[in-house]
């Protein structure tokens, strides 16, 4: 009482109450009862009760910084501005647990001369031995934190160590009447949570099973704040994310997987809680209870995971993406052996791949860089060339797999289906139990009713279109012809409905990394593949490139020396057709023309095809030409030259026949045979031979024919000797010998 003085009492008492947590604030109400009863002491030592402050607003608040703390931090303000008498606690610790917000209160205590009490006495921290007491008091204050805390700690990683402490659990687990972890007896819980590790087992993205789950309209169950409840919410990707990194659906009991880490930001000390490395974490106990996955699983999720984060700028890998560079992430300059970037040129977006990370982050030269089409090509040749032996079982059991996949989503409708029918039948009984006269509730419990029918036929709804999405089953005759004939493995992968990242995947399930070395200083430039299989085993290839100023788009050299050989003979028009009948393309893939065809032609110095000289002897002409030399019809000729009347020429197929005009060929078709020449069916007979026997005769020149255009009796007609009868004894012997 003798420290308090008149100046002390013409201020105000503040009185301090703190309570660390708001369960202490809820079951501690002794202790808090004790710090409101600080007024009534301030009374006792001389202040008016309406000059008593109490400052109450840090009520669940710790005292190991001022964070937060708005109370203490206006009490600090107001004991700076002269304001304050005396500050009444029932204790340092209530202040404050760390001595640099202590000892600023000291001081600013001692400057205003203001005074502090507590339940032991009265100090005045502008004399030494008070200030003695309280830094003593105050030391002993943050180290009866460090003191509590460590005690604490112990005792949870003691506990922990040995697996028995009590952890919240994710949705799917809980804890049984023995306190043992357990799987959720829910159904569909269990089944929700299997397929988001069944989808990403195939997807290997946690981004795209989360848009197959919103595509397919699926919820996932999500623990309440607190761990308390379950509730259905829309997928989404932390959630997911969170399914797939947590080590409890391994079976690991996991203890300590989060560091603390302070950050200072705008002059404030911030905390913010990261994950740390698994070597890290300071309990780790595989098969501790029942997982959905294993332990090897897990690990193997983490590294797809890990591998799937955007990689830095200029670096190759990352998750398997939309573009057209399938070997994104696998193909590594054979120089520097950093990952080398994706690019795309041109309207077709043709990839390429360059080694540029240098020269990013230290301006050296550019490595190399390479075009990905050539590269890419020999890749998935070997590839295929490897899976040729395994694509007829690949096949089959993919087949299985869309299957048990069908069954495994009709099977999760149905617990959607059985869900909703529960929560439908509860608001039902709930309804029924409603006084029909309370119609402020029965309304609320009839539109919940409502939504939950809604639900039920949603459910319903979505049942029937998962069954009729069934995939048809191969029948017997069909999965033998599988394993006899084998699986087109090459035409499922190029095909339209297979997308680019799904070709990555398959491609980066087989190999580990193609590292690729450029030589361009040679004559011919060459890119040297070095691909490493997954397993270990690795292969080598050269594959030749473009050189500098040459480009890909060029028209194959078997088109241009066929084009050549054309064009001796026809015109640019005719050549194009030609062209055209047999499918090639130009370089730009575009279909020939006419005009397209003298483009070619003037590129490559081709000269134009003569005109057509006036028909002589021995003179090439067409079949219309020739026919109508002749004076007969175009299909005539096409007959005598499947029969072997006459002889032709044809450069390609496709192309015009060309007939050699003859004086010996106009010889042979006249109006009227000579005396003697038999038809074709008498001169078989006559010659005791078939009718083919004598075709092939007159063909090779051994027998005289004609071909008579005019009148009745116009046909072919055939010299038979009475001495020729002998010359077809050998193939009327070799005939019946047949």
């Amino acid at each position: 009482m003798s420290k308090i003085e008149r100046r002390h009492l013409q201020r105000k008492a503040y009185v301090y109450v703190r309570q660390s947590t708001m369960a202490q604030v809820e079951h501690n109400t002794e202790s808090l009862e004790r710090q409101y009863e600080l007024t009534e002491r301030a009374v006792a030592l001389g202040w008016n009760a309406r000059e008593v402050v109490v400052v109450d607003c840090d009520l669940g608040r710790s005292g190991k910084s001022t964070d937060g703390r708005d109370g203490f931090q206006g009490l600090v303000a107001d004991v700076g501005l002269g304001r304050v008498g005396i500050v009444l606690g029932i204790e340092v610790s209530r202040l404050a647990r760390r001595n640099a917000d202590w000892y600023q209160l000291l001081d600013l205590c001692a400057l205003t001369d203001t005074l502090i009490a507590d339940s032991d006495g009265i100090y005045h921290p502008g004399l030494h031995n008070d200030r003695l007491v309280l830094g003593l008091k105050g030391t002993m204050s943050e180290a009866e934190l460090h003191v509590l805390r460590a005690r604490l700690r112990g005792g949870s990683l003691h506990k922990a160590g040995k697996g028995q402490l009590r952890l919240p659990l994710p949705a799917g687990y809980e804890y049984d009447e023995q306190g043992s972890v357990r799987i959720t007896p829910d159904e569909a819980v269990a089944d929700a949570i299997g397929t988001v590790f069944a989808y990403f087992e195939t997807l290997a993205s946690a981004r795209q099973v989360m848009l197959r789950l919103l595509d397919e309209q699926r919820t996932l169950p999500r623990r309440g704040t607190g761990g308390r409840g379950l509730r259905w919410a829309q997928p989404s990707y932390k959630a997911i994310h969170e399914i797939l990194t947590n080590p409890c659906y391994a079976g690991v009991y996991a203890y300590g997987r989060k560091r603390t880490e302070h950050l200072v930001k705008d002059g404030q000390v911030h905390e913010r809680q990261r994950r740390a490395p698994r070597e890290d974490w300071h309990v780790c106990i595989p098969d501790h209870h029942a997982g959905y996955i294993s332990f090897e699983r897990y690990l193997a999720n983490q590294e797809r995971l890990r591998a799937n984060w955007r990689p830095p700028r200029g670096e190759g890998g990352g998750a398997a993406r939309e573009g057209r560079a399938l070997l994104q992430g696998l193909i590594r300059c054979g120089r520097c052996g950093r990952r080398m970037q994706v690019g795309y040129s041109g309207k077709t977006l043709v990839p390429n791949y360059s080694c540029v990370r240098g020269n990013q982050l230290y301006g050296t030269e550019r490595c190399q860089s390479v075009g990905g089409r050539r590269i890419e090509q020999v890749v998935l040749d070997q590839v295929f060339e490897a899976l040729r032996p395994a694509a007829i079982q690949a096949t089959l059991r993919a087949l299985e797999h869309a299957n048990d996949e069908h069954h495994a989503r009709v099977r999760s409708a149905e617990l959607e289906l059985e869900r909703a029918q529960i929560h439908a039948e509860r608001a039902r009984r709930q309804f029924d139990g409603c006084e029909p006269e309370n119609r402020l509730v029965a309304r609320t419990l009839e539109r919940e009713w409502e939504q939950r029918l809604t639900a039920v036929s949603r459910a319903e709804r979505g049942v029937a279109e998962v069954a009729a999405r069934r995939p048809d089953p191969l029948t017997d005759e069909e999965i033998a012809w599988c394993r006899h004939a084998g699986a087109d493995l090459r035409g499922v992968f190029d095909a339209s409905t297979t997308s680019d990242r799904e070709r990555k995947q398959l491609l980066r399930a087989i190999l580990t990394e193609v590292v690729v070395t450029v030589d361009r200083d040679s004559a011919q430039p060459v890119a040297d593949l070095r691909v490493v299989w997954e397993g270990g085993a690795v292969t080598e290839h050269s594959v030749p490139l473009q050189r500098t100023g040459s480009h890909t788009r060029c028209t194959d050299q078997d088109t241009i020396a066929l084009v050549r050989q054309l064009a001796k003979r026809h015109p640019d028009k005719q050549i194009a057709a030609i062209l055209a009948r047999q499918g090639r393309r130009t370089g730009a893939g575009n279909p020939f023309t006419a005009h397209r065809v003298a483009g070619l032609r003037a590129h490559h110095k081709i000269p134009a095809a003569p005109v057509r000289p006036t028909a002589h002897d021995g003179t090439m002409v067409t079949i219309a030409s020739a026919a109508s030399e002749l004076g007969v019809s175009a299909a005539t000729v096409h007959r005598w030259l499947r029969e072997g009347f006459i002889s032709g020429e044809q450069i390609t197929p496709g192309a015009p026949w060309q007939i050699r005009l003859t004086d010996e060929l106009r010889d042979r078709v006249c109006e009227h045979a000579p005396d003697g020449w038999l038809p074709l069916a008498d001169a078989a007979a006559a010659l005791g031979v078939v009718r083919q026997t004598v075709l092939h005769k007159v063909q090779r020149g051994e027998l005289a024919a004609v071909y008579v255009h005019r009148g009745k009796r116009k046909g072919l007609r055939i010299q038979v000797k009475p001495d020729q009868a002998g010359l077809f004894e050998n193939d009327v012997r070799e005939e019946k010998q047949c």
